[in-house]
């Protein structure tokens, strides 16, 4: 019988064969590069935003280049950290953004629910007039970058969700909206859309995610609300 130290060098060994041949694998894959020629369009958000992106790129396809943030966004907390870091060196030409589903969470430490969600015995992340003055603060540096700005509306919040009440995405939204009107900043309207979603574009009951389904839809009315940015963009340029 071959001793377990034998056994853990050749698990090793073939740990080390599978990680070599997946590095070999991505440097295969070399990343696309922006067209010079096209604008550049950065997006935003949350777990929400990860879903539209690819869609959203796909269907801008030869109008603009289109990034997201390498990271969850999540709550305007950790917004106000970031921020800086994830708009880099670029000249952007229209910044997508939202923040609203994190702060609106009540999370315990002691939850085994993932995302350590209790809606009964938590603690909201951020509270509504929080989000006020930490979304007020991200505006201000968003307008800095000279990006034409589109506030998304923070989707609903289902029936059954663990961390989050139902009617909470509303007060948040009103909240943001005023800030948006206060800054003449467009507004692309996710919650409408996604309230009128059947259940089937839903990831299940009691989650604010979407299928892949829901998520193209949604792309589909970020991409015209970029598009119509951008065209507007170039309009006062010329």
């Amino acid at each position: 019988m071959p001793r377990l130290t034998d056994h853990c060098r050749i698990l090793t060994a073939l740990y080390l064969v599978l990680c070599l041949t997946s590095l070999a694998t991505a440097e295969q894959k070399p990343e696309t590069k922006a067209d010079p020629n096209l604008p550049r369009v950065l997006i935003i958000g949350d777990s929400i935003s990860i879903g539209y992106t690819k869609p959203t790129i796909e269907l801008l396809k030869g109008v603009a280049n289109v990034e997201r943030v390498k990271a969850n966004c999540g709550d305007t907390n950790r917004g106000l950290k970031n921020l800086q870091r994830w708009l880099g060196k670029t000249d952007w030409d229209v910044i997508h953004f939202n923040w609203g589903l994190h702060d609106l969470c009540y999370r315990h430490p002691d939850s085994k629910t993932q995302g350590h969600r209790d809606k009964v015995n938590g603690t909201i992340s951020v509270p509504l007039a929080q989000y006020e003055k930490n979304l007020e603060t991200l505006v201000k540096q968003l307008e800095q970058t000279n990006a034409t700005l589109i506030w998304a509306t923070t989707t609903p919040v289902p029936e059954g969700e663990a961390g989050r009440v139902v009617g909470d995405d509303l007060k948040y939204n009103e909240v943001a909206k005023q800030i948006m009107q206060k800054h003449n900043i467009k507004i692309n309207d996710l919650h409408q859309l996604a309230t009128g979603f059947e259940a089937p574009l839903w990831a299940g009951p009691g989650n604010v995610h979407f299928k892949p389904a829901g998520s193209q839809k949604l792309a589909q009315q970020v991409a015209r609300e970029i598009k119509t940015a951008l065209k507007a963009k170039s309009q006062d340029r010329n």
